[in-house]
């Protein structure tokens, strides 16, 4: 198990062109140590998911090192894409299907991470017969279903209305607080990350790079008092001036 505080994912100088010649990032560099939550954030086209993707081992670096952890990591993206012929319990078990472990000790793991999502009793249903905040449930427990050490999170919320994406944000932090875990979360919300997040890595234009790191010292648990302070208000300030100064960075 790694320790608290022990860096997990390590970037250092990560390049990635693509098949067109296409620059995607260039000396991107950042550490996260275990137990953090980290958000990435930046214009869309900046290469932040491509980040998210090479961290994941879904593409390669075209340069650099990157070093993540040997066990299972989760990962959320944008869509929930989710099986719609599978019910809810059948979506959650994929990763336990996957690896051929579909028994009595996965089914148990299911069911806590429904409970935990607050769909226990949708476990039967279907995709189509859930609100898309349902559903996006549905793809965070699937994605921690395994325990993993490291959750990686693809702007997951962005598609949501403001209500359901402020609940879901406060969902989150609760269950990365109960499963503790690590979070790299991907967002172009400069109001998201300053709630979620213990530290903000804003990255610059194409290619993507970090610009500036801002930490968020708020304690925990954080909530609608939080949302709504003079703390709050000077954070978001303080990444939105580093997002609009990044924005003007050239190659």
């Amino acid at each position: 198990m790694t320790a608290q505080g022990e860096t997990i994912v390590r970037l250092r100088d990560v390049g990635k062109t693509f098949d067109n010649g296409t620059a995607a990032l260039a000396g991107l560099t950042f550490d996260v140590a275990a137990g953090e939550f980290v958000s990435l954030l930046g214009p869309s086209g900046c290469g932040k998911s491509t980040a998210l993707r090479i961290v994941a081992g879904l593409s390669e670096a075209s340069a650099g090192v990157v070093e993540r952890p040997s066990g299972s990591l989760g990962f959320v993206f944008q869509d929930p894409t989710l099986m719609p012929w599978a019910s809810v319990a059948a979506n959650v078990s994929l990763p336990f299907k996957l690896r051929g472990a579909d028994n009595a000790p996965s089914r148990a793991a299911v069911t806590q991470a429904l409970t935990r999502v607050g769909l226990g009793e949708f476990a039967a249903a279907y995709p189509r017969q859930l609100s898309g905040g349902m559903r996006m449930r549905v793809s965070i427990a699937r994605a921690l279903v395994t325990e993993p050490a490291l959750l990686l999170m693809d702007e997951p919320f962005a598609a949501l209305d403001e209500i359901t994406r402020f609940k879901l944000n406060n969902e989150l932090l609760t269950l990365w607080q109960e499963q503790c875990c690590t979070v790299i979360f991907v967002t172009h919300s400069v109001f998201e990350s300053v709630f979620l997040s213990q530290r903000i890595l804003v990255m610059a234009p194409r290619p993507g790079r970090v610009f500036a790191e801002i930490d968020i010292p708020a304690s925990y648990p954080r909530d609608e008092h939080f949302r709504t302070s003079a703390e709050y208000a000077d954070y978001c300030r303080q990444v939105s001036e580093a997002l609009a100064q990044a924005m003007k960075v050239g190659p």
